[in-house]
């Protein structure tokens, strides 16, 4: 039951090319940042990333794009990265966007067993007709697009609506990052860095957990567990400087009023 690892590098260790990595983190907040180094580190390369954003320049998920060691992400959102727009537009990346809510029902969904599920998010547009740029050549012509989707009408209170099917999402791995953890694997977040975690640990057929804190087995209030240790395979505990290592996505601040100024 003791789930703890004695490094980073010893826990992705058996990280393959070409595998699907599920990543937790909003923007940088929660971004499992010490794992994603180790995955750098291991030279693994041709990923394909699932996570809501692809961190920013130089950091989170931005690092492995950054050295070209992603091949396609899904996520909901280009976000600050520049090099990220850049990759997709001009085909070195390939990129299934994905509405927020969506992607992450889609996690949900491949750790809780369920092959698809149908939505209102998408009817009536490209997410549903197919037809989404997925992939671009050098010129900026269309490669690769979504393929259209199944829909279906329900009998709803509203009345008969249509809905669309998505398929569940199943890594290879899932990348997170816990404020507590014990030696079985129970996580607790805190507050927003839970965002994507739970989700991206729920859907990896490996899940690694970094934590910031690891406590024994029992110290964790059950009623407090966000992530039940079931999910997780393996926890890697942070050193106080790793767990320290923390980025503000954009930092905005006002000139300090005058001394007896009146506000």
């Amino acid at each position: 039951m003791d789930k703890v690892v004695a490094s980073a590098a010893e826990a992705v260790a058996d990280l393959q090319d070409g595998s699907t990595i599920a990543v937790g983190g909003f923007g940088l907040c929660g971004v499992p940042s010490v794992l994603i180094e180790a995955v750098l580190a291991s030279g693994a390369s041709e990923l394909q990333a699932v996570s809501n954003n692809c961190g920013v320049d130089e950091w989170g998920l931005g690092r492995l794009l950054m050295e070209r060691r992603l091949r396609r992400m899904v996520s909901s959102y280009v976000g600050e990265n520049k090099e990220f727009a850049r990759q997709f537009l001009h085909g070195e990346l390939e990129v299934e966007l994905t509405p927020q809510g969506t992607l992450a029902e889609r996690m949900r969904a491949g750790g809780s067993g369920i092959p698809a599920f149908f939505t209102a998010t998408g009817v009536g547009t490209q997410v549903a007709e197919g037809g989404l740029p997925w992939r671009y050549d050098s010129e900026g012509n269309v490669t690769v697009s979504s393929p259209p989707k199944e829909t279906r009408r329900f009998a709803t209170a509203e009345g008969e609506k249509e809905f669309v099917l998505e398929a569940a999402i199943v890594a290879d791995f899932g990348l997170v990052r816990a404020w507590k953890g014990d030696r079985h694997g129970n996580l607790v977040y805190r507050d927003s860095a839970r965002n994507f975690n739970p989700l991206a640990a729920m859907c990896g057929r490996t899940t690694v957990a970094e934590v910031e804190q690891l406590v024994e087995p029992g110290e964790l209030d059950p009623n407090e567990v966000h992530t039940p240790g079931v999910f997780v395979q393996r926890v890697v505990p942070l050193t106080p400087e790793q767990a320290a290592a923390k980025r503000i996505e954009k930092r905005t601040v006002r000139p300090r009023p005058a001394e007896g100024a009146v506000q």
